[in-house]
């Protein structure tokens, strides 16, 4: 079965997916084509494919996959639903958009700087 699915929606999706697959969970998968809504059960012996027809990652947003999460956890299993607005984007690992890169702090209790290597 071929699924056609925005490029922004998969990317959240195969998030979500991989992540329940990882710890051998199954699950059910809810969409709504407009016509007609259908469910299916994946599970780790189950393949799968995500296939992105541009050639640019989207910028996920962590609360979306927060959401999605949380419906593939519950009895009704994973139901794709609207992209809330972000409050934060994950651009790479460690990191967001909203938030500056700000110094790391001094770690308590170093009074002076670290000692020299002694060479041998």
């Amino acid at each position: 079965m071929t699924l056609r699915i925005d490029d922004r929606v998969l990317a959240h999706l195969q998030v979500v997916v991989i992540d329940k697959l990882r710890r051998l969970e199954s699950f059910t998968f809810t969409w709504d084509d407009g016509a007609n809504e259908s469910v299916c059960w994946i599970g780790p012996s189950i393949p799968l494919e995500f296939v992105f027809s541009g050639n640019r990652r989207p910028v996920l947003n962590r609360e979306w996959l927060e959401l999605m999460a949380m419906s593939a956890n519950s009895n009704s299993g994973l139901i794709v639903m609207p992209e809330p607005a972000p409050v934060t984007r994950i651009d790479a690992p460690g990191r967001t958009q909203d938030a500056p890169e700000l110094p790391r702090p001094a770690r308590p209790g170093r009074t002076r700087p670290p000692r020299e290597p002694v060479s041998a």
